[in-house]
């Protein structure tokens, strides 16, 4: 009678295969390394740009005499001209969103800073809309809407559309990478599975009767 041989019995194989898995979990952790970053290229410039641009609308006139800076900190000249809620509230989501995040999102390039930059414009645009509207409709004797309110307003409006348009185009490459590497591994581990059999039925078979 032959004695069976087990997989176990030819530790030789292990190393080989060890070494094809540990080479597998690099290149699987690079690829969700890559699939969480994002890739502006020349929109980067143009929300440089605006980053500026709002910070330069923060020391022009919001409204009257009062400056974005003054607004924000909620000074005296601030209350002389009754700065109302929408307009604080859209100096700090525009500082906070449209030039802390959206900054920070440009230095690291990771797709969920990119995606709170978007939230945070697209919610700095909508209190942006009540600012100027709060300032139209204020009370009799107390000035509109300054360039500054306006330029900060539409700042954050183009940093919206571009932060939209770079996350939408990052989350349909990431689609296309997860399906493309869900169908490789798949076919991988069919194709291991498969030499795995080969293999062992190989390792199995009994050797040949000696005819002398």
């Amino acid at each position: 009678m032959f004695a069976m041989s087990r997989a176990d019995d030819y530790p030789h194989d292990r190393p080989h295969e060890d070494g094809s898995e540990a080479y597998r979990s690099d290149i699987e952790a690079a690829e969700r390394k890559v699939a969480g970053e994002i890739q502006p290229g020349a929109r980067a410039m143009v929300v440089a740009i605006l980053v500026f641009v709002l910070l330069v609308s923060l020391i022009l006139p919001h409204t009257g005499g009062a400056r974005g800076v003054d607004v924000l900190m909620g000074d005296s000249k601030a209350i002389s001209v009754a700065i109302a809620v929408p307009s604080r509230l859209f100096v700090w989501l525009a500082l906070v969103f449209g030039v802390g995040v959206s900054m920070l999102a440009l230095l690291t390039r990771r797709w969920v800073l990119a995606w709170v930059a978007l939230a945070g414009s697209a919610l700095s645009s909508a209190v942006g809309l009540l600012a100027v509207w709060s300032r139209q409709t204020a009370v009799h004797g107390h000035p509109g809407p300054g360039i500054g309110l306006l330029v900060g307003w539409f700042a954050v409006i183009l940093l919206t559309f571009h932060w939209a348009r770079i996350v939408w185009t990052r989350t349909a490459v990431q689609l296309a990478a997860e399906e493309q590497r869900r169908a490789t591994s798949t076919e991988r581990q069919a194709r291991t599975l498969l030499e795995d059999v080969d293999r062992r039925e190989g390792k199995q078979q009994p050797p040949r009767p000696d005819p002398s």
